[in-house]
Parts: C-alpha cells; sequence; structure tokens
C-alpha cells in the first residue's frame, strides 16, 4: 500500500511540474525511475493516464479521474497522519504560509519569529512573493492577503487596512512645490512602482469623485523598495502603499502628500481553508498574530 501511495504522489507531482523531467527533478529521482513508476501504475491499471509529447504531457478522461482521486486520497492520508500525531490536539508540526514581499518582512515576519519563541514545538516555511498564490493548489495553510477579496470559499480574518500614498522627499519639494490637488502631478516627475500603478496615469478618489490624473513617469521600477529609495533620493514624487513608505516617512525622509484625495483603503486578510478540525497550529498562529498584525496597521 506504501509504493501505490508514494506512486501516487509521483503521478501528482508529474502531472503539477507538465514532464516527467520536471517531476524527476522535483521529487529528486532519476527520470528513469520516474517514468517506469508511472508505467507501472498504468500496467496494473489496464489503463492509459497520460499522453506523452515532445511538447510535454496530457492526462486521459481516466486519467484526470484517477488523478483527482490519487489528490484525494493522500490528503485524507496527510490529514489521517497529522490527526494521529497529536496535530489537532496541540500546535506542533509544519506551518506554510504565504504574505506579499515587502508586508511580510515588516510585519508578518517579525510575528513569525514571535511565535516560534513562543510555540517551540511548530516550525514555519513562509514564502515571500507579490504573485497570487492558490492555497489549495499549493497545500499552504494561511496566506496574508492585502486588497479586495473574490468571492471564495476560504475563511477570511481581518486584521486591518492599508492605504495607497503619493509622497516626495522634503527637497524635491523645496524645489518643484508642493502640489495642492493631484492634477498638478502631471507638471511634476514620477516614479512609477508598476505593480500597484500604471507609468502613464494614476486614479484618484472613489465612485462619483474618481478621476485619471496622467503622470511623467521618469522612472519605472518593479519593487516598492525602489521606487522609495529613488523618491527618497530626490528623483520625483512616488505612489505606494502606506506600510511601504511608513518608515521613510517617519524618519523625515518623505512627506505624504494628497491623502484627502485617496481611494479608500485596502483590507488586509488572513486567509485559510474551512475544515472540519482546525489544526492547532494554525488556530494558535491566528489567535496569536492577529493582534499583533491589528496594532501594527491600527
Amino acid at each position: 500500500m506504501t509504493d501505490r501511495l508514494e506512486t501516487m504522489a509521483i503521478l501528482l507531482r508529474v502531472v503539477e511540474e507538465g514532464s516527467l523531467t520536471a517531476g524527476a527533478r522535483a521529487l529528486r529521482m532519476p527520470i528513469a525511475t520516474v517514468s517506469r513508476r508511472v508505467s507501472e501504475l498504468e500496467g496494473k491499471l489496464g489503463a492509459e493516464l497520460l499522453l506523452r509529447s515532445p511538447r510535454g504531457l496530457t492526462l486521459t478522461d481516466t486519467g484526470r479521474t484517477y488523478v483527482a482521486a490519487c489528490r484525494r486520497i493522500l490528503e485524507d492520508v496527510s490529514e489521517a497522519e497529522r490527526i494521529a500525531s497529536g496535530e489537532f490536539s496541540a500546535p506542533r508540526g509544519v506551518l506554510t504560509m504565504t504574505a506579499p514581499i515587502v508586508f511580510g518582512r515588516l510585519h508578518v515576519l517579525p510575528a513569525v519569529n514571535a511565535f516560534l519563541r513562543a510555540f517551540p514545538d511548530v516550525d514555519v516555511q513562509l514564502e515571500l512573493t507579490d504573485r497570487p498564490v492558490n492555497l489549495h493548489e499549493e497545500h499552504l495553510d494561511l496566506a496574508v492577503r492585502i486588497g479586495p477579496l473574490a468571492d471564495s470559499v476560504f475563511i477570511a480574518r481581518k486584521v486591518g487596512e492599508v492605504r495607497r500614498i503619493v509622497c516626495a522627499s522634503p527637497s524635491y519639494l523645496a524645489e518643484r512645490g508642493t502640489p495642492a490637488a493631484p492634477g498638478e502631478l502631471s507638471a511634476l516627475d514620477a516614479i512609477t512602482f508598476q505593480n500597484l500603478m500604471s507609468p502613464r496615469d494614476w486614479r484618484f478618489g472613489s465612485g462619483r469623485q474618481e478621476r485619471t490624473v496622467p503622470v511623467h513617469s521618469r522612472l519605472v521600477v518593479n519593487t516598492a523598495e525602489a521606487a522609495v529609495d529613488a523618491a527618497v533620493d530626490g528623483l520625483g514624487f512616488t505612489r505606494v502603499l502606506s506600510y511601504q513608505a511608513a518608515a521613510a516617512i517617519r524618519a523625515g525622509r518623505l512627506v505624504p502628500l494628497l491623502q484627502d484625495h485617496e481611494p479608500a483603503p485596502w483590507p488586509v486578510h488572513l486567509l485559510y481553508e474551512p475544515r472540519p478540525l482546525l489544526p492547532q497550529k494554525l488556530r494558535a498562529f491566528l489567535d496569536f498574530a492577529a493582534p499583533r498584525l491589528a496594532a501594527e496597521l491600527a
């Protein structure tokens, strides 16, 4: 039975990676071994699961049904092992989670570090990334999400809000003047964080009060840190999320602008899947981290 479960796991990884070669690399197994195990499985089932071609793998109809069943079986086995190991009776095991890069470094990582000191039987795998992450497909316990949430089956626990903020250095404002309205930005120099804003025009207000203002982006960057650093250096004004510029504003290196013209804040949620039994490691982290994040964002 163990060999069958292991072969199911091999098949799932091959399907997820898109090829036998990529699957073998992810599993750190020889490709010949991976290919043999999949072929032996097809032989035992008396059915073809994968269609192989130079462009990759395609599941047959039977393969799609079988892979879905494998995923359910392996998840059930994993759940049973967690129950048997006591994960549902006390905080222990590995907690897997993801958060946006800058927010994660500034706010989530300190909470995780304190949590690990308080709960010695729990380990954490924290992925900091700005890409969309599917909790179910990537087998994550928790995600920190910034922004409006789409309708989903996930449970969301709100811990606060962040807002967009325009800011510039005191030296730049002394040289070019302080804008009193969004339209005045068109005559100044923009530093655009392209993951958040268009390099051609920025939107202010909301609802009937929403307006679009053209901007001249002297610099376009793909990280908030770079945008903040360039603004501190006096190149122009930038627009980032409030927590991304908070340290520079507190230090007096940046000055916030046009705050009355910004759209409504974005919520920050802790997102996790509903389960009949919530692992104690996850429940403990929610109870431990949520009040700390809420205090940070207040």
